[in-house]
């Protein structure tokens, strides 16, 4: 299935306007600080499903071809699938080119789909949606239920076994750049500055690692990818990224409300018609259901709170009859890549390419990524593999990786559903819930969407209306059985920071704040983080924009819905932030 005559994906660079790739001997490092150096033929930024894909792909390939090449991959987290967190009902069709023999080596998909539903919430009431009214291709038969950072720990002692080099607790704070502009690398694992900046006692520089091309997998909205984006133009000629909030509890329920199998997601209350998003609840594990909820961040009222909506959504009576006299586990919080194919970017880069998320491989209404990220990672190991073969590197080799995306199942995947969220954004739920129905079924049984290429129009950050002009929201008060307060959430999340390091939310400017965002917007970011990190508080009679760093759960909404874009997400110290068990 091919989408191209109406939607025109780059295909690489005809000419280059880059000058001649250096040769590795002649690479300049733009740090002039002395760090130890250790060169690699692959570096991979990011240990979630694309970039261990990849790091796996180029082992196999190596093993396969008799041609030694070295691999490291590393990850801020403090092991890796500590930061990892998703639904999740995972497609193994990645999985399955990947390790034929997955269940042979003890994949941890053991809890196969055996019912699926989708519901309209009302506030006091519920109607299920007839699955005939959904094409074939929003089913989960043959989809399993996942902790995906488990599947991610498993993806890891794969690479390690095969031979690659995985460093966890390693932060990439910043790139290291060749004398032509070309990515060489990472510094990783600078640690020991205090919150001025200053080294202290203990001040570890950090090292420079290299790679003859360098992929990147950070998720949605890293801060590297964000960089290079930005370096690189890759994002001229696409729509403006578009970006959820996702947020997931774990709970433990009593065992006779517990069917193994069971999938059910919802549209509707406690979401207005015009806010996009919707729960899930996933019954997996002994007694394990994963509950959460998505918030487009594409919303108009300033008032609102993602976190208090995913509240709000289990006081429903479907989902608190579910959880009542269960226990929660553990609370997690991320954004979540919503563009689809008018927002992904070029992927091939001067020294390297993005993947996964870090480009955006999200399939919406399917609320699935991961088999894609999986994929994307994959083809652009063989890619790297065959320019290392022939010889190449630090150079553009990986420009042709846009080319395979599109001739790849990936492409179909997202063709299908290219429309829905320019839809439900343009007419709401409604509308968009009609709509985006009739142009898949349209795109699944004529090979291409009713309605061509629809656009996404404005970014998220410039959505939000006056607080003036909208409703003001008065969420009820946590109950602390079925209902929490942010704080008491994110002690379930094994959140750490270490207070003395610099403040990793920088503020381009810090009197805006209070200067632009208070009156104008009430300032957002206190209703917008998950986990209140942001809030107004009184000094001496005047309003003061606090910033608490160290309940940050990385999910980088700040970075994304501020209305200025005046906040800027960096990682902090290798090791730090969230540890998420099983999610």
């Amino acid at each position: 299935m091919n989408f191209e005559d109406d939607w025109p994906f780059a295909n690489g660079l005809e000419e280059s306007p880059w000058p001649p790739p250096p040769q590795p001997e002649d690479i300049v490092m733009t740090d002039d600080m002395q760090r130890e150096r250790m060169d690699y033929d692959v570096l991979i930024i990011g240990g979630g499903p694309a970039g261990l894909s990849a790091a796996i792909r180029l082992k196999q390939l190596a093993q396969e071809h008799g041609h030694e090449i070295s691999v490291c991959l590393i990850d801020k987290g403090s092991e890796i699938g500590a930061h990892i967190l998703s639904g999740a009902v995972i497609d193994p069709v990645a999985l399955n080119e990947l390790f034929p023999d997955w269940k042979e080596r003890g994949a941890p998909l053991e809890t196969p789909v055996t019912e699926d539903s989708f519901w309209l919430l009302r506030e006091k009431g519920a109607i299920r949606l007839p699955g005939f009214l959904l094409p074939p291709f929003m089913h989960n038969e043959g989809n399993y239920i996942v902790s995906l950072a488990n599947l991610c720990r498993w993806l890891a002692q794969q690479a390690e076994d095969l031979g690659v080099e995985i460093y966890p607790g390693f932060a990439a704070s910043r790139p290291v750049y060749d004398e032509h502009g070309t990515l060489v690398g990472v510094v990783a694992g600078e640690m020991g500055l205090n919150r001025k900046g200053e080294p202290r006692p203990e001040y570890e520089p950090g090292v420079i690692l290299t790679g003859r091309y360098v992929l990147v997998a950070e998720g949605a909205r890293g801060s590297l990818a964000k960089e290079i984006i930005a370096r690189y133009r890759l994002d001229e000629g696409r729509d403006p990224q578009k970006y959820g909030l996702g947020l997931k509890e774990l709970w433990e329920i009593p065992g006779e409300r517990h069917h193994p199998g069971r999938v059910m997601h919802t549209l509707g209350w406690p979401l207005d018609s015009r806010t996009g998003g919707g729960g899930f609840v996933y019954h997996f594990g002994e007694n394990l259901v994963a509950l959460g909820f998505v918030v487009h961040l594409d919303y108009e009222n300033p008032w609102l709170s993602p976190y208090e909506e995913f509240q709000q959504f289990k006081r429903h009576p479907l989902i608190r009859t579910l959880l009542e006299g269960g226990r929660r586990i553990a609370y997690g919080a991320r954004a979540l890549t919503e563009g689809g194919l008018q927002s992904v970017p070029k992927l091939g880069f001067p020294g390297g390419a993005l993947i996964g998320c870090a480009a955006g491989f999200m399939n919406v209404p399917r609320i699935k990524g991961s088999h894609n990220a999986m994929k994307s990672g994959m083809l652009a190991a063989e890619l790297a593999f065959v320019n290392i073969v022939e010889g190449r590197g630090h150079d553009e080799g990986m420009a042709s990786l846009d080319t395979l995306i599109e001739e790849s199942w990936i492409w179909e995947d997202l063709g299908k559903v290219r429309n829905v969220k320019p839809l439900l954004s343009r007419f709401g739920l409604w509308g968009g819930l009609i709509l985006g129905g009739l142009d898949m079924w349209w795109a699944h049984l004529f090979g291409r969407p009713l309605l061509g290429t629809l656009r996404h129009g404005k970014a998220d950050h410039e959505t939000l209306k006056p607080a003036s002009e909208c409703p003001r929201i008065d969420y009820p008060k946590p109950d602390g059985e079925i209902t929490f307060d942010r704080l008491t959430s994110v002690a379930y999340s094994g959140t750490f920071h270490e207070e003395d390091q610099p403040v990793h939310l920088k503020l381009k400017d810090p009197d805006l704040p209070i200067r632009e965002n208070l009156p104008r917007y009430a300032e957002p970011a206190q209703r917008y983080c998950p986990a209140a990190v942001y809030e107004i508080v009184e000094d001496e009679g005047k309003p003061v924009f606090r910033i608490n760093a160290a309940n940050c759960l990385h999910c980088k909404t700040c970075d994304i819905k501020d209305p200025a874009r005046n906040i800027t997400w960096t990682p902090p110290q290798g090791g730090e932030g969230p540890n998420y068990p099983n999610m």
